[in-house]
């Protein structure tokens, strides 16, 4: 694997498991490879110390014993990429302040600089109910980011999918969301 793309994938996932948007073992990222390819953490990762050996290289034309040692939100990953050619990062995080937000909220309308300047406003998804959410899920997120101009799609008590085409952005866009949401619960107490 291009141990650029490793390092890249490294840094910045260690940056989110640092702000608390990934959990010891929940939470996904993966980097497009080619049209059909992609790698992504395997189902054991700890999301700190991410190294080439805790990535997970799958084809999507061939389906080997590999899909079965990818992080289990591969499907929503793979159908991003299908379906959005300008997706070169996906990430699934779960940061604090954005998804205990989503579970009052039907939008987020950023009322910082930052998050007016580069967010404006962001939809949260209601998947109404979780108990086939997982199978309808990588449907229902590729279906959003094709009908919305949007690289973010909050989930109401699930967290947020992400993807662009540099893999800073994309990190610095969860971040700004994640700081418009701790924001607004904090204004609303003072």
């Amino acid at each position: 694997m291009d141990k650029h793309l490793i390092d890249e994938i490294k840094h910045v996932s260690h940056s989110l498991f640092n702000k608390n948007f990934f959990g010891v073992y929940h939470g996904s990222i993966s980097a497009r490879l080619s049209e059909n390819s992609f790698i992504i953490n395997s189902n054991d990762t700890i999301l700190d110390d991410v190294t080439e050996e805790s990535l997970v290289k799958l084809d999507c034309q061939k389906r080997d014993y590999r899909w079965s040692l990818a992080n289990s939100d591969v499907h929503i990953h793979e159908h991003i990429y299908e379906s959005i050619p300008n997706a070169k990062y996906v990430s699934y995080t779960m940061p604090p302040y954005a998804t205990a937000f989503s579970l009052k909220h039907g939008k987020v309308l950023p009322q910082d600089y930052y998050g007016k300047q580069i967010l404006d406003e962001i939809i949260i998804y209601d998947p109404k109910k979780f108990d086939d959410w997982i199978e309808r899920a990588p449907y229902e997120v590729s279906q959003f980011f094709q009908k919305h101009d949007t690289h973010l799609l909050l989930i109401k008590g699930f967290g947020l999918i992400a993807y662009d085409r540099d893999i800073t952005e994309m990190a610095k866009k969860i971040a700004i969301l994640e700081n418009s949401c701790r924001l607004l619960a904090l204004s609303t107490i003072l």
